[in-house]
């Protein structure tokens, strides 16, 4: 796959920002799409057919990250794509695992585990 396209999810600017500046860094990163709670990642699901994998924080307002994983596994066009979850709170894994995640990480998030975890899905380097 040449560029992927990343949509993540996360109500805190300061981990976009993060996480937009670790992925730059990759020359397949095609477009990093941003969203600020569930609801906002659930629309541009619904209204793109381009995005590779899911970065997802699990305490939001309007939609958390758990209410997320639910509203995606009902629709069917977007229930395959790999979400990986991003969190400090490690009590809430089993859960996000249950509700279909494909991979976990806590914050602080590290750029090596990070790029090694898209690797698992995506044809990183």
């Amino acid at each position: 796959m040449n560029n992927i396209n990343i949509l993540v999810v996360d109500d805190d600017l300061v981990n976009l920002k993060l996480a937009e500046i670790m992925l730059k860094k990759h020359s397949n990163v095609g477009e990093i799409i941003k969203a600020n709670n569930g609801l906002e990642a659930l629309n541009v699901l619904t209204e793109r057919n381009d995005i590779n994998i899911v970065l997802l924080d699990i305490v939001m307002p309007v939609m958390n990250g758990l209410e997320f994983l639910d509203n995606i596994q009902v629709k069917e066009k977007i229930s395959k794509i790999p979400v990986i979850v991003l969190t400090t709170d490690e009590t809430v894994k089993r859960e996000a695992f249950n509700k279909g995640a494909n991979d976990f990480l806590t914050k602080p998030i590290v750029e090596k585990l990070l790029i090694e975890k898209i690797n698992k899905f995506t044809a990183l380097d």
